[in-house]
């Protein structure tokens, strides 16, 4: 049995010996083959910094005075189009301090200003085709101004009025076009960004020239709805651009005390999606970063995330006072040092293109226009009571047709409690 034993085994083992002589094998040069992502091993326990790379850079045009840092980024826009970016972002500052004050005198319920973010607004919305769609939140007058939205129709919707395209039934500030591609604004925050996605999907699947541009704030964007759009939109890969306001404050919480990582264009890679952070203030900046992403979103069927750096200098709303958490110094030098405004006129300026004369001109036309629409919406009646019944269904539903007769018999029986003369017959 020895004997047997050792003519089985001892070749066995002079043959194994000799495999393994022959292919070594080096445990350093493996590859992971896991599929939910691309690395590589390593032998020593690290985690991985939030700072471990320095911050995403800020893309600008112009510095602070107006001038063209890099002549091979000046957009080259001509002087009609330069002048209408600066007339519709100080008209847009206009008709915002006329309704502001016309909620604080009991005019209208509530109003939204957008003082220090006209740049990012105007800028984008002229990178834009008219028929790409929107999905705006509530701080996106003037992308609708500069579509063309009239006056007349900006004080209807905040006035509730029978011209109101709303028929009266939102909250001021929540405008909606469906000629201008402007899908109507919803109070809570981030619902628009997975919807935004789905259309999206959907403008991909016709295959024409046309993306979606969805707008929200930095203290949406930490909503669970933002990262549900993101990720969808680049796993369909749909042509649509996320473009974040990121003004420093949600409604009174700071950025700091929303997040730790390095603000929101620091999350585009993590979903795949291409990114970049621009100077908000700098119109040219945002038109620019609009622009290519558009054409990219187009030619490329991805998404892409725009972070606009800016400032909002307004208070969040009517309802809110942003002196009980920011000092007024702090609002005074974004309004005098680094507004989008004053940093264009200063390039139009420096061009012979705008004057002294020419702003004192323009300041008082462009009050007294919008007074006119702001005098003529107040005058109008309230919207007939009976909308409150339609649009819901094609053809009004028995129980909703009851309801609508029950209003009716309150209304003669009580007729004397309700101001009816001021509603649209």
């Amino acid at each position: 049995m020895c004997f047997a034993y050792k003519t089985l085994v001892f070749p066995l083992l002079l043959f194994c010996i000799a495999v393994h002589q022959q292919q070594p094998f080096d445990s350093t040069l493996e590859k992971p083959q896991f599929p939910g992502a691309s690395a590589e091993f390593v032998d020593h326990l690290e985690f991985i910094q939030p700072n471990v790379i320095s911050g995403i850079p800020v893309y600008r045009v112009m510095d602070r005075q107006g001038n063209i840092i890099n002549p091979s980024q000046d957009p080259q826009l001509s002087k009609e189009t330069v002048l209408n970016f600066y007339q519709k972002m100080t008209l847009l500052n206009t008709m915002d301090r006329i309704l502001y004050e016309s909620q604080r005198q009991g005019r209208i319920s509530f109003y939204m200003t957008n003082y220090g973010e006209e740049g990012t607004h105007i800028g984008s919305a002229a990178a834009l085709d008219p028929n790409d769609l929107v999905f705006g939140q509530y701080r996106e007058a003037g992308v609708l101004m500069y579509r063309g939205f009239p006056l007349d129709l900006f004080m209807a919707q905040c006035y509730a009025n029978a011209d109101d395209l709303g028929k009266g039934r939102q909250m001021p500030v929540h405008y909606g076009c469906k000629d201008l591609n402007f899908v109507t604004i919803s109070s809570p925050l981030a619902t628009q960004i997975p919807q935004a996605a789905g259309a999206a999907y959907a403008v991909k699947r016709e295959n024409i020239n046309r993306v979606v541009i969805c707008y929200f704030g930095e203290g949406a964007a930490s909503e669970g709805d933002a990262h549900a759009g993101f990720n969808f939109s680049a796993t369909l890969e749909c042509p649509l651009i996320f473009f974040c306001r990121n003004n420093g404050y949600a409604i009174s919480t700071p950025t700091n005390e929303q997040y730790r990582g390095d603000g929101i264009a620091a999350r585009g890679p993590g979903y795949g999606m291409l990114s970049i952070r621009v100077d908000g203030n700098d119109v040219f900046a945002v038109y620019n970063a609009t622009k290519e992403a558009r054409r990219r979103a187009v030619a490329e069927n991805q998404p892409f995330l725009i972070e606009a750096m800016t400032y909002r200098i307004g208070h969040h709303s009517t309802s809110d006072d942003s002196s009980a958490y920011r000092s007024v110094d702090e609002v005074n030098y974004w309004d005098k040092q680094d507004h989008p405004i004053s940093r264009l006129r200063h390039y139009m300026t420096a061009r012979g293109w705008w004057s002294e004369d020419d702003e004192r001109s323009w300041r008082k036309q462009s009050r007294k226009t919008v007074m006119e629409a702001f005098e003529k919406a107040e005058r109008r009646l309230k919207p007939n009571p009976e909308l409150l019944f339609t649009d819901v269904y094609n053809e009004m539903t028995p129980n909703i047709s009851k309801q609508k007769e029950a209003l009716w018999r309150h209304l003669q029986v009580y007729k004397e409690h309700y101001p009816l003369d001021l509603y649209d017959k």
